[in-house]
């Protein structure tokens, strides 16, 4: 790779990392979401940083092309998350199904008791 896609790469990486970082800081993004990106940030950097790293790393582990690597713990990566917020959407979803039923009750009992006036 040449040296200007190197630069390209950690700039890339720094970009990802601020963005991060003003997300965490304005709240859209919780600091335990944030952390799995800043992971996957300084687990990239290297290979971005550090030529030939990623072509080593694949011949070690018995990949012939390294970019195969890349896109391969990509995969796995994003199908494990996929999981992961699958199984938050599904606590969420029970959490609103048993509050929208505590509600329905209130509701009820709310309207059949006996109203008092204090008018007077």
């Amino acid at each position: 790779m040449s040296p200007r896609a190197y630069i390209l790469a950690v700039a890339a990486a720094i970009v990802g990392l601020s963005l991060i970082f003003r997300q965490v800081r304005r709240g859209r993004l919780r600091a335990k979401y944030a952390l799995i990106w800043l992971t996957v940030a300084v687990m990239v950097t290297p290979f971005a940083v550090i030529p030939g790293l990623l072509d080593e790393t694949a011949s070690l582990l018995g990949i012939a092309y390294g970019p195969t690597l890349l896109l391969v713990a990509g995969l796995v990566f994003f199908a494990t998350l996929s999981i992961h917020f699958s199984s938050e959407l599904t606590r969420v979803e029970e959490r609103t199904r048993v509050l929208a039923e505590e509600i329905a009750i209130l509701k009820y009992e709310f309207e059949s008791s006996p109203q008092i006036d204090d008018r007077g």
